[in-house]
């Protein structure tokens, strides 16, 4: 089991640890639109999901920035998908003050679909744990970094040189 911290204070993570090797668990959260999105949708494309507990604070800002940045190296075969609990509205009000276009945000704010699925949804505070997956176009999960507390940064150049590995892999 993850054991991870927020402000220093252990917290209780719902959900089952995902490890690398797994098949990925498919989700449901919404789209800045509300329309469903689902682990089906990205079928056929190498993901990062870049999860934050909140788009408003200092390292989860940066965090989605960085990986916006990164995105046109990585090719139109790779989707950047950041996931929070934040409400649609204020995704979709966070990117286009941020002039984010190449990481698609998504809420898991109704139901912690996303959260449960991979082990990530903190139970004291309903927001999600600082995590990065990379899961491949055949829907195997290839690098999983929990990070340990919650307010630091995860280790970008891994989770990029994760996204490159997996799209290497022959399709």
């Amino acid at each position: 089991m993850v054991q991870i911290t927020f402000k220093k204070n252990p917290v209780t993570l719902l959900g089952k640890e995902v490890k690398v090797g797994d098949k990925a668990p498919d989700f449901t959260v919404l789209a800045n639109d509300l329309s469903a999105v689902t682990l089906e949708d990205s079928k056929g494309k190498t993901r990062l999901f870049s999860v934050v507990p909140s788009l408003d604070t200092g390292v989860c800002d940066a965090q989605t920035r960085k990986f916006n940045e990164s995105a046109a190296e990585l090719g139109e075969d790779v989707v950047i998908i950041t996931v929070s609990n934040d409400l649609p509205f204020a995704q979709k009000r966070w990117c286009a003050a941020a002039g984010i276009d190449s990481v698609k945000t998504v809420s898991d704010h109704r139901d912690l679909s996303f959260g449960e699925a991979y082990g990530v949804a903190i139970q004291e505070l309903r927001l999600l744990a600082r995590a990065i997956f990379v899961v491949d176009s055949h829907d195997k999960v290839t690098y999983v970094e929990y990070v340990p507390e919650a307010t630091d940064h995860p280790n970008y150049e891994k989770a990029i040189a994760a996204v490159k590995e997996a799209k290497s892999v022959k399709k």
